[in-house]
C-alpha cells in the first residue's frame, strides 16, 4: 500500500528524477557542492588524481571556503589554503569565501547557495543546517565531494525519517540550543543513526534558531535535519509550492517536546548527550567562555550575551572569547552598539570563522582547563589538550557563566 512523502523523500526523489522510498538507492543531481579548507585539498587530490577529471562539472555549482584555521596558523595551512585559491582560479569558482568571510555554513545560507528543494553537500558534518531553509543538507566525505565537483551528481540511500514536534513557547532564559541538547540528551548520540529528522511546530522560531536546530541533529547520528513548514504557509517563507511532507507521510519514530517546560541544558564532558539541566552542574569552575561557532555564533546570539554582560564584567580569571559567524554579523553587532557591550564586559573578539572550536587555534584549551562552549562538540580533545573539559551550552548560559566564572543559571539575570 502507498503512502505520502516526508521532506527528505521529496527532495531526493525530485532530484533523482523519480519516486523514492527509505532504503533506495538513488543517483541525485546536487544543487550545490561545499568544501572547507581542511578538506578541500584532499577532495582536489581525489578528483584529479583518483577519478583523472581535471575540471569540475559546473563551476557555479562549487563553494569553497577558508574558515575553519582562518587565518592560517602555520606553514602547512597557509599552504593548502593556497592551494585552495589556485583550484578555484583555475577552475572558474567564483564562490570563493576567503579569510574573514565567515563559517561555510552561515555563508551557505546567508549568500544564497543552499536553496531550498535541493541536495546541498558538504565536506564539513553540520551541512545539516541547510534544512533550516528547506534543503537536504547532508556532510559527505572528500571522495564523495570529489565526485559531486567532478560530476555534479551523487548516490546515496534514501534514509527513513524521524518525526520531532515543538510545541509550548521558550520560555525566558531558554533557546532553540536547549531544545535541540534535550533532544540529544534524550535519544543518545545515536538516536537518529542515518535518519532524517523533520522538526514540525518550529517555523515561528527565528531563522539563527531553527539553523541551530537543524545543524545538531549530526550529534544524533542523523544523515539531514529539517524544517518542515506549514503547507499553507510555504509562499510566507519563500518555499516551493510542494516543499511539504505529506498528510500520510511515512516516519520511523516520532518525538515530542514541549518547549514551555525547558530549561536551560548543559553538555558536560566528553560526550555530547552527556546532558542536564542546568541545575546539576551551577558551579563548576570554568577557564574560557567561546560564543560562536556555526551553531550559535549568530546575531542574536550576540544580542543574547549582550543582555546579560552589558554594563557588568566578566570573572577576572575567565578569557571570554566572541567570534561572529560571518563578517556581515560582525558588522551589524559593532553597528547595532551589541558587540561594544561585550568588549567592554571584557570579551574579545576573533576573525569570523570557526575559532578554536576543532581545537587548532585562536582559544586551544590547556591541560587542566574548562571551557563553556556554545559549539556543537565536547569530545575529549576537541579543543585542544585531551585533559581539558568542555560544557556545552546556549549563548545566555554562557554569558552568565563568563559573568560568575562558574557554570551559572543566566534565569538569574533576565
Amino acid at each position: 500500500m502507498s503512502r505520502g512523502s516526508t521532506l527528505a523523500e521529496k527532495i531526493i526523489g525530485r532530484a533523482a528524477g523519480h519516486a523514492v522510498q527509505p532504503g533506495d538507492l538513488a543517483v541525485v543531481a546536487v544543487g550545490m557542492a561545499m568544501s572547507v579548507d581542511s578538506i578541500a585539498p584532499s577532495v582536489i587530490k581525489v578528483m584529479r588524481e583518483e577519478f583523472r577529471i581535471p575540471k569540475v562539472a559546473d563551476p557555479e555549482k562549487v563553494a569553497l571556503f577558508v574558515d575553519h584555521v582562518a587565518p592560517a596558523c602555520n606553514v602547512s595551512t597557509a599552504e593548502g589554503q593556497a592551494e585552495v585559491r589556485r583550484f578555484a582560479a583555475e577552475q572558474g569558482i567564483r564562490h570563493l569565501y576567503d579569510v574573514g568571510t565567515g563559517v561555510c555554513h552561515q555563508l551557505m545560507i546567508d549568500r544564497g547557495l543552499a536553496r531550498a528543494g535541493e541536495v546541498v553537500l558538504g565536506s564539513d558534518s553540520h551541512s545539516t543546517a541547510y534544512g533550516a531553509i528547506g534543503a537536504f543538507g547532508t556532510g559527505m566525505g572528500a571522495t564523495d565531494i570529489a565526485l559531486a565537483f567532478a560530476t555534479g551528481k551523487t548516490w546515496l540511500r534514501v534514509p527513513e525519517t524521524m518525526k520531532v514536534e515543538l510545541t509550548g513557547q521558550l520560555p525566558a532564559g531558554v533557546m532553540s540550543k536547549d531544545a535541540i541538547l534535550h533532544l540529544i540528551g534524550r535519544l543518545g548520540i545515536d538516536g537518529a543513526t542515518y535518519r532524517a529528522v523533520e522538526f514540525y511546530g518550529a517555523e515561528d522560531l527565528t531563522a539563527a534558531s531553527r539553523i541551530t536546530l537543524c545543524s545538531m541533529t549530526t550529534e544524533l547520528g542523523a544523515k539531514a535535519g529539517m524544517i518542515a513548514f506549514p503547507q499553507e504557509r510555504l509562499a510566507e517563507f519563500g518555499l516551493p509550492e510542494w516543499l511539504f511532507a505529506d498528510p500520510d507521510a511515512g516516519y520511523v519514530h516520532a518525538e515530542t517536546i514541549d518547549l514551555a517546560a525547558l530549561s536551560p541544558q548543559v553538555s558536560s564532558p566528553d560526550d555530547v548527550d552527556n546532558v542536564s539541566s542546568v541545575d546539576a552542574v551551577v558551579g563548576i569552575h570554568i577557564d574560557q567562555v567561546f560564543l560562536g561557532t556555526c551553531t550559535n555564533g549568530r546575531l542574536e546570539d550576540i544580542h543574547a550575551a549582550a543582555r546579560i554582560l552589558k554594563g557588568r564584567r566578566v570573572a577576572p580569571h575567565v578569557r571570554m572569547i566572541i567570534i561572529p559567524a560571518s563578517d556581515d554579523i560582525l558588522k551589524q553587532s559593532v553597528a547595532d552598539g551589541s558587540l561594544i557591550s561585550l568588549l567592554e564586559a571584557g570579551a574579545t573578539v576573533s576573525t569570523p570563522g570557526c575559532g578554536p572550536c576543532i581545537g587548532r587555534h585562536q582559544g586551544v584549551l590547556a591541560a587542566g582547563e574548562a571551557c563553556f562552549s556554545t559549539a556543537n562538540r565536547n569530545f575529549r580533545g576537541r579543543m585542544g589538550s585531551p585533559e581539558a573539559d568542555i560544557y556545552l551550552g546556549s549563548p545566555l548560559t554562557a554569558a552568565a557563566t563568563a559573568l560568575e566564572g562558574k557554570i551559572a543559571d543566566p534565569r538569574n539575570y533576565l
